[in-house]
This record gives C-alpha cells, sequence and structure tokens, in this order.
C-alpha cells in the first residue's frame, strides 16, 4: 500500500543546518534503499508560494508568506508500506529527525484497490 506522508511545522525562516540535512539525508538513504520510501521532498519557505482558492465560484489567489498559519506544509514523502500501523512508525522515525511538527498519512488510491478504505489501512 502506498501512503502520503505530509509534513506540517512551523516555518523556521532558516534553512536546516548542515547537522540536520545530513541526518535526513541517512535516514531518506535508508529507505529509499529499501522501498519503503518512494519519493520525498521539502518545501521552500511560504514567501515564495501562493495559495489559490475558489469559493462560492469566485477564484482567489493569496501570495506568501502565510504568517496567519500556525504550520504550513513543510514537505511530503510517498510511503511503501504494508499497513497503516507502519507507515506511522515510518513517520514517527521521521519526525525523531525532523523535530518538531506534525505528519498527516493518508493511504494513495491504486488503480484495481477495494475502494471501501474501511478496512483497506487498518493497523
Amino acid at each position: 500500500m502506498k501512503f502520503l506522508s505530509i509534513y506540517k511545522t512551523a516555518e523556521r525562516g532558516v534553512p536546516p543546518t548542515q547537522e540536520e540535512m545530513a541526518r535526513m539525508g541517512q535516514l531518506i538513504e535508508k529507505h529509499l534503499k529499501s522501498g519503503k520510501l518512494l519519493a520525498t521532498e521539502g518545501c521552500l519557505p511560504s514567501s515564495l508560494g501562493a495559495r489559490v482558492r475558489l469559493s462560492g465560484g469566485k477564484l482567489s489567489v493569496t501570495d506568501g508568506p502565510f504568517t496567519e498559519s500556525k504550520e504550513i506544509v513543510g514537505g511530503f514523502a510517498i510511503l511503501q508500506a504494508n499497513s497503516k500501523r507502519e507507515a506511522i512508525e515510518l513517520v514517527e522515525e521521521f519526525l525523531q529527525v525532523a523535530g518538531d511538527g506534525e505528519c498527516e498519512i493518508r493511504q494513495v488510491f491504486e488503480a484495481g484497490q477495494d475502494t471501501c478504505a474501511q478496512g483497506a489501512a487498518k493497523a
């Protein structure tokens, strides 16, 4: 099963240190080699982004930074796991390296998969 992990954290305003980058690089390499990590990317500061919203048929665009947000999307990962429990364990390991924040985990729909999600990804 594939899972999307969306990492949310407070925006620091400074890039990670070399030590932080090295620790994260080791974790990424470990899980890429094992096949448990399929893809991952970090996001640049929200000051370089925009939010596009459709509400009541009207589109609006808000340029970053998103100072009103307590937490922003800091990055994402696509995980390969045998269960939701295994995906949670992978994310727990990630957070130990990444630091404060939270990850939302969502199972990714795959063609031919039973769409009754209630039983598909139970721990």
